[in-house]
């Protein structure tokens, strides 16, 4: 099947693509910028005029609920939503239920994306059994049946000797170990950052310290084993420069950051809004230009949703006892575009954060649309206005803190291996 995508503004970062280009798609492949290769024919055309043509987006961090929490969401929702938001592309932590410690669950997994068949799902498998915590995963095995990396999700290591001996597992079998830093005897009954809010508020909270020391502990080990590690929402200032540090002497270490923490601080609590209520937590201002600035220099190279779908009565419980997590897949595109007209960042920058940069911490051929590539494809109207709203997400969750905010920028199609799975 040809389809010929027609006048768009081609933006692909990987290929210092920026200009005007169509775009010509055979058997799920590019096999033509610019001009059409010998003897090609459209099946399809899509007229892109007034559009930015990308790569297909991939999020990093995002959970679907399912298998184990079908109330909340489920894989076929939410790649629904994930389509309709430009997105092809998605790693699945493991902690759902059961875990995701076995080729078996990985398998289901990838059966239920197969039926439903909107975006790829990657999925990362746990560090540790039953993410316990205390006896390694066989990570060999969950390689071999398609996980990306490991991660023991936001669950503790039990013992620093565990992780290490878990770092040096990963590094043999050239794994990416994706790490969540946090100290967990200090963030124990926390639910917002320590700081003037927490206090006021009376909320229990969570010290900056709490991500930097296991930063420091993490980064010793990464030094000590040379594994590939992968630094997961990082929430403080403090953080990104103890990153930044260990990426100048060399260790082989990269990290992200959720599309919230870019705009929200913990001033956005207000008044006990649950929707604000997400671990890490959102830190205050400082903390939230420090995470900017480390976009801008490249310390952070990545933006991710950190989509955690909930149903209505999970944000109904005073603030500390409501569940902890946004709905985002919806508005990862809008809000990391708006980065452009905020701080010195260029829209072909905030695209290679989404596209070109996650590619290369998974080490995978996608995020680009070069000839050959698979074509994964994002097309968007720059200059389209939309209200967040419950009608307007797709997703299945509607916990989202940026209701009634109005954004610019809405996918128009989406392409998954040349095949149409989103057209608005």
């Amino acid at each position: 099947m040809g389809i010929h995508i027609k006048g768009g503004h081609l933006i692909d970062p990987a290929n210092q693509v920026d200009k005007k280009s169509d775009v010509f798609i055979e058997d799920g492949k590019v096999t033509g910028i610019g001009k059409a290769p010998a003897g090609f024919k459209a099946d399809t055309t899509i007229d892109a005029s007034g559009k930015t043509v990308m790569p297909g987006i991939i999020d990093l961090q995002a959970r679907f609920r399912e298998p184990g929490l079908e109330h909340k969401a489920t894989i076929a929702s939410e790649t629904r939503a994930a389509a309709a938001s430009g997105i092809t592309t998605l790693c699945l932590p493991p902690d759902t239920t059961p875990i995701l410690d076995t080729p078996a669950v990985v398998e289901l997994i990838h059966r239920k994306n197969e039926a439903a068949g909107f975006a790829e799902i990657l999925p990362l498998g746990a560090l540790t059994k039953g993410l316990a915590g205390d006896e390694l995963s066989e990570m060999y095995e969950l390689k071999q049946a398609g996980c990306v990396g490991v991660t023991n999700a936001r669950y503790p290591v039990a013992h620093t000797l565990v992780m290490r001996r878990a770092m040096e597992y990963a590094a043999n079998f050239e794994l990416t170990i994706f790490l969540k830093p946090e100290d967990h005897s200090l963030t124990k009954g926390g639910c917002a950052h320590e700081g003037r809010i927490s206090t006021r508020l009376g909320l229990p909270s969570v010290p900056e310290a709490a991500e930097t020391m296991a930063v420091a502990r993490l980064l010793m080990l990464v030094e000590q084993t040379g594994v590939k590690a992968h630094f997961c929402q990082l929430s403080s200032a403090k953080a990104v420069q103890m990153i930044h540090r260990a990426q100048h002497d060399g260790l082989p270490v990269s990290a992200d950051v959720a599309s919230h923490h870019l705009y929200l601080s913990d001033m956005d609590i207000g008044y006990f809004d649950a929707n604000c209520h997400v671990m890490p937590p959102l830190r205050d201002q400082r903390d939230r230009d420090g995470l900017r600035a480390g976009l801008l220099n490249g310390t952070i190279s990545a933006i991710c949703s950190d989509h955690q779908p909930h149903e209505l009565d999970a944000k109904l419980a005073p603030f500390c006892e409501s569940e902890p997590g946004m709905s985002t897949l919806d508005t990862l595109l809008p809000l990391s575009l708006r980065l452009a007209d905020e701080i010195d960042i260029s829209t072909s920058q905030v695209i290679a954060c989404l596209t070109q940069h996650p590619a290369r911490i998974l080490g995978l051929p996608i995020g680009q649309l070069g000839l050959g590539y698979q074509a994964d494809i994002c097309i968007y109207d720059p200059e389209a206005h939309w209200t967040v709203s419950p009608d307007t997400l797709v997703s299945q969750g509607k916990n989202s803190p940026f209701m009634n905010w109005e954004l610019k920028g809405q996918v128009s199609h989406t392409l998954l291996a040349g095949q149409v799975v989103f057209q608005r």
